[in-house]
């Protein structure tokens, strides 16, 4: 698995905004830690500044296109109703 590459954040944007909400996470713990609320709050608004910017990137064309899902297995539900066999 570790030379496996499926694409997990390895984009502009990803990096971008998780980097964004580290910052953001290290700002409000220190804020916590000193009992000061403002600051706390500050550090909660960098890291939805965060997901916003990594999600404004990647709807540039920065992030990665998704990938459809393989479904394999037992085929999906139609609503049917199944009738009972006799």
């Amino acid at each position: 698995m570790a030379g496996s590459s499926h694409g997990h954040g390895h984009t502009p944007a990803a990096w971008t905004g998780v980097i964004i909400s580290f910052i953001g996470f290290c700002v409000a713990g220190a804020f916590m830690v000193m009992a000061q609320p403002v600051g706390f709050w500050a550090g909660m608004a960098i890291i939805l500044a965060g997901a916003v910017v990594g999600g404004i990137m990647r709807a540039m064309g920065l992030g990665s296109n998704p990938k459809p899902l393989k479904m394999t297995g037992a085929p999906l539900a139609t609503g049917e109703p199944v009738a009972a066999e006799s």
